[in-house]
């Protein structure tokens, strides 16, 4: 939809509200692709023909670094997310440094705009052919900055960057962008960072407690489950893996090599989990603790079984993989159990762990450590495995065992 032909009293009173109502999509916590469409409507109700816009800023997240949104007046809205550990050498990376964004964060300057239909342009970037071609006549964009301590100039801006946005918007009206229009444009990039930073803090809230809780205790941390002492018993299998041999590998390998070992099994272990539904809760130096909630997953017997046999697929696979490269390989020992235990925060008043204990925790850890005495990777109670038995010929029992600190005994088997 063209933008209707205003002058610069009917533009400024048609925008008048705006501010206002970015703000209010910050204190709702609109999601962002939502807002932006809806202000690049209204701006282009108002008169200015926005035909295209792109807005970025920094992830908190151990993965992604940067996310950005890009709205179309004639298309659908569009959110790219951009890895945290790209490659300076990467095809995205030399994309990036032949872009204007660079270009405005390299300099130090808080804005550019380029005519796109001059014949011999002051800057020019391969993203302004692709505009030309899609009829754009000039490009404008612009960064601002969240905190005070940050400064307009960095050294290197391959970096995220902290707290800010970037926005650039191109439009396709007969001469460009008239400054008016910028000029009544510029004042409202002050609420729309203050909308973003709502979203992104929101975001980042959700990212961060939930890389370092889980997705699960995240959702109830976030929901108001905060008080020390808060707890709900719930019926679950428990998930205890640990890496065989770590302790003689972290004296052989320097510590990167250590790190990378650890991230790259544990990377494999957390997906397994997680794409069967289970949460997990942490991580215990080689260890890992998840559990697979029975109000979530009524199967969660069998899904549990079923992920233990995909890690050993798995394994086997990172394995062939690591030796191909030359790397140390190592293996698994995993514990499953079911039982009532209590989810909640416990610790400090200025320290709190979400996690899971009771007897059903005890009793899992004492399991894990049969695996070595009964030279099996992978030990399962008999309060999931005979849930699981008759679909499961491949469970095997290894007989009946009183383990230290368990009341009764508990009879333990293994995946043929």
């Amino acid at each position: 939809m063209a933008a209707p032909i205003l002058d610069s009293f009917e533009m400024a009173a048609a925008l008048t509200d705006l501010s206002t109502w970015l703000v209010q999509q910050g204190l709702e916590n609109t999601p962002t692709d939502l807002w932006l469409s809806q202000f690049c409507d209204k701006v282009n109700e108002a008169g200015i023909p926005l035909a295209r816009v792109n807005l970025s800023t920094r992830a908190h997240h151990p993965e992604i670094g940067a996310v950005a949104f890009r709205w179309r007046r004639d298309g659908e809205s569009e959110r790219f997310q951009y890895s945290r550990s790209t490659s300076p050498a990467s095809d995205l990376m030399e994309e990036y440094r032949r872009s204007p964004l660079f270009y405005l964060m390299s300099n130090p300057i808080s804005e550019m705009r380029q005519r796109l239909d001059v014949p011999a342009p002051e800057l020019d970037f391969p993203i302004f052919d692709e505009l030309r071609a899609q009829g754009m006549t000039e490009y404008y964009a612009a960064k601002r900055y969240f905190l005070r301590s940050n400064q307009e100039h960095i050294s290197d801006p391959t970096r995220p960057i902290e707290e800010n946005m970037t926005i650039s918007m191109a439009t396709d009206q007969k001469g460009g962008f008239s400054n008016a229009q910028l000029d009544l444009l510029r004042p409202l990039l002050v609420p729309m960072c203050l909308t973003l930073k709502c979203s992104a803090n929101r975001l980042m809230a959700e990212d961060i407690t939930a890389a370092y809780m889980g997705r699960d205790a995240s959702r109830r941390v976030l929901s108001g489950a905060i008080s020390r002492g808060s707890s709900d018993t719930i019926s679950a299998v428990i998930l205890y893996f640990d890496l065989k041999g770590f302790t003689k590998l972290s004296e052989q390998l320097p510590g990167d090599a250590v790190i990378e070992l650890l991230n790259d099994y544990f990377a494999e272990a957390v997906d397994v989990v997680e794409n069967n539904g289970g949460n997990v809760l942490k991580f215990m130096g080689d260890g890992m603790l998840a559990i697979f909630d029975l109000n979530e997953i009524p199967n969660a017997r069998h899904v549990a079984v079923k992920a233990a046999v995909e890690l050993r697929e798995v394994f086997a696979a990172t394995n062939e993989r690591r030796a191909a490269a030359g790397l140390y390989t190592t293996g698994f020992a995993l514990a499953l159990h079911s039982g009532d235990v209590l989810y909640g925060n416990i610790g400090g008043k200025t320290r709190l762990d979400f996690t899971v204990i009771g007897p059903a925790v005890n009793a899992t850890a004492r399991i894990l450590g049969m695996s070595g005495a009964l030279d099996q990777n992978i030990v399962i109670s008999s309060q999931v495995a005979a849930e699981v038995c008759a679909a499961r010929p491949d469970l095997v029992s290894l007989g009946q065992y009183r383990l230290r600190g368990v009341r009764e005994r508990l009879e333990l088997f293994t995946l043929d």
